[in-house]
């Protein structure tokens, strides 16, 4: 479901650092439109019912439980918020894709599954694709028929993407491209369909490639053992003499760093929104539980402590004491 254009005049830079805006220039909750509201409020049922009932065997990493997941949201529309609709996918505005990525970020580990196929794994062929790669892949990752994932870091090359090792040679038929090298802690590397590497062209021009798993020599590696946010999927993913048609390369060849640095910053933004989201429903969950203290003494002592210690929070936001 589309959504409509907001014509208002964007910020040039950082300027709203500098500027003091006028209080009807301030977007709020109430300037949702009922479209977007009804955006929101489908992906948070569909958390609510859907994932966290199941959060234990995700955290357990239940073989084939996310792609599940992923695929029952795409039929909802919520995994394609920003794929144009002539390409399969919802077509929604900034605000709307917002509010979307917001209620889907209640549960942390499904948050990033989300964040790393419908953002970052989807958006370089959205921004960067040619028609044919559009036709292509488009419809088949708005409809979760495909799985996305994007690998730029590898184990010496993080924030310094320009440092990566992964080199790619093109074949003497001149049809494909062969890929070499190590990408680490991809999300949604263990179960998707789709990278978007990023691999140095004759080991000097940084260039970006869609790469099927089905392709000769593309193998995700082992799941990591991480701190937190264990219901998502992160692999290293090896390129061994993976075979690439040429016709994949994403962009232009040298012009990688356009690719991954743009779609890298809209990834910033909406997980600003994906923060905001998991930040709410942790808020609401500590504010419930002075519900269930008991005797009645140490509850009312709970709640005159969260309201000491919490000022600033919106009246009515707390329980009320007893």
């Amino acid at each position: 479901m589309a959504t409509s254009i907001l014509s208002k005049p964007a910020a040039k830079g950082g300027s709203f650092l500098l500027e003091s805006p006028a209080p009807q220039d301030i977007f709020t909750p109430a300037d949702l439109t009922d479209d977007q509201r009804l955006i929101g409020q489908t992906a948070e049922e569909f958390v609510v019912k859907e994932v966290l009932p199941l959060a234990k065997d995700l955290e357990a990493k239940k073989p084939g439980l996310m792609p599940e997941l992923v695929r029952k949201a795409a039929e909802l529309g919520l995994m394609s918020g920003g794929t144009p609709e002539e390409y399969g996918g919802a077509g929604l505005d900034k605000v709307a894709a917002t509010q979307l990525t917001e209620k889907m970020s209640i549960y942390g580990g499904f948050a990033v599954t989300h964040g790393a196929h419908a953002g970052i794994g989807t958006l370089p062929i959205v921004y960067f694709g040619t028609e044919e790669q559009k036709k292509k892949y488009l419809p088949k990752l708005a409809s979760g028929e495909y799985i996305g994932a994007y690998c730029l870091s590898e184990p010496q090359a993080g924030s310094d993407a320009q440092n990566l090792l992964t080199r790619a040679e093109l074949n003497k038929e001149g049809t494909h491209y062969i890929l070499n090298g190590q990408k680490m802690w991809i999300t949604n590397g263990g179960f998707a369909d789709l990278y978007i590497v990023f691999a140095k062209v004759d080991g000097e021009k940084l260039t970006a490639f869609i790469v099927e798993r089905a392709f000769p020599g593309c193998k995700p590696g082992n799941e990591e053992h991480k701190m937190g946010i264990h219901g998502s999927s992160t692999t290293p993913v090896f390129l061994e003499n993976c075979r690439v048609p040429k016709e994949n390369v994403l962009h232009e060849i040298g012009r990688g760093h356009i690719v991954a640095f743009n779609v890298l910053n809209a990834g910033r933004f909406t997980l600003g929104a994906s923060c905001v989201g998991g930040s709410k429903h942790v808020l609401m969950t500590a504010s419930n539980i002075p519900k269930n203290v008991k005797p009645l003494a140490n509850k009312s002592a709970y709640l005159a402590l969260l309201e000491r210690n919490s000022p600033k929070w919106p009246s009515g936001f707390l329980p009320s004491n007893p």
